[in-house]
Order: C-alpha cells, then sequence, then structure tokens
C-alpha cells in the first residue's frame, strides 16, 4: 500500500476557541480550605429581617420568676421588637427555671431584634429567679453593647401578706 492510501483518523470538523491560559483559571475539583472559611462565616452573620426596622437603640426587659424566664426587647418607645420565653424554646417543667434556658431564650430573642438593626440596649431586670444573671451575660456575649442595668423588682413596703412558708 502507498502512501496515499493509508488514512490517517480525522480531527472532528467543529471549531474550538482556545482562550489564553491565563485568562481561564482551572477550578479545582475540591473546595480550598479558603472557601471553606468563607462560607462559615458566612452562616454566622445576621441576617437584615424582610421588614426591618432599623432600629439600633433598644430596652430589654428581663422578667425571671422562679417558674420561668420571659426577655422582650423593645425600641425606646416600648414598641416590642422581639420576644421569647423558655416554654416557648421548647423547655417544659422544672427546666424552664434554670439559668440554661434563660441563656438560650435570651439569645434566640436578640437574634430575632439584632436583625432589625438593634446594637445598643438598656437592661431592665425584673424578678429574683435564676435566670436573671444568665439572661444578662448572654446580652453582653452575644455583641450587644450594653449601656445600663437596672432593677426594677418591685419590693413591698409592707404591702400584702406573703403566703404559708412551705413545710417539706
Amino acid at each position: 500500500m502507498s502512501e496515499a492510501t493509508q488514512l490517517e483518523p480525522k480531527e472532528p470538523k467543529t471549531a474550538t476557541l482556545q482562550a489564553p491560559e491565563a485568562a481561564v483559571p482551572e477550578r479545582p475539583s475540591q473546595p480550598t480550605a479558603q472557601d471553606l472559611l468563607k462560607d462559615d462565616l458566612g452562616d454566622v452573620k445576621i441576617r437584615r429581617a424582610k421588614g426591618s426596622k432599623n432600629i439600633s437603640k433598644g430596652i430589654v426587659t428581663i422578667l425571671s420568676t422562679y417558674n420561668n424566664t420571659k426577655v422582650a426587647f423593645s425600641d425606646p418607645s416600648g414598641n416590642v421588637i422581639s420576644w421569647s420565653s423558655a416554654g416557648k424554646c421548647n423547655f417544659k417543667g422544672s427546666r424552664k427555671s434554670t439559668a440554661y434556658a434563660a441563656q438560650v431564650v435570651t439569645q434566640e430573642a436578640a437574634r430575632a431584634a439584632m436583625a432589625h438593626g438593634l446594637k445598643e440596649v438598656d437592661i431592665r431586670v425584673k424578678g429574683p429567679g435564676l435566670g436573671r444573671d444568665a439572661a444578662m451575660r448572654a446580652v453582653q456575649s452575644i455583641g450587644l453593647t450594653v449601656n445600663s442595668i437596672t432593677d426594677t423588682t418591685p419590693v413591698p413596703h409592707n404591702g400584702c401578706r406573703p403566703p404559708k412558708r412551705r413545710r417539706v
């Protein structure tokens, strides 16, 4: 056979455009550590609520009784932005009165309030319960600036007679 009769494999007749190598970087098959960190940091940020109220200063009212802890975030005029309680956070019975329940309650309400732009708060604490200190610490640890802390627990001036003591 002659050279002319041997057939070489033909290349397909499709036109391909090749860009310079510098213009199109190759994507790695697995994400890098920086990509993973970007994803993690994106989840931590608190996103603005859809109907955001744009409130930068507010009041936190913490009601801590022997049986429950309730937290309300409001604007300076008293309109409630967000609230939470131990029962709303699925604590039942004696678990509602714990310091951990107060911390979870405060963090949930604070995240919802921060979504409306809240940055500075005045804290008002009422009641003798276990959740007082835990709730105040949770407000500070979540990143809100605390301007003042006020105890508004009502103190009787020898008014009503207290209930009889329990004998266990």
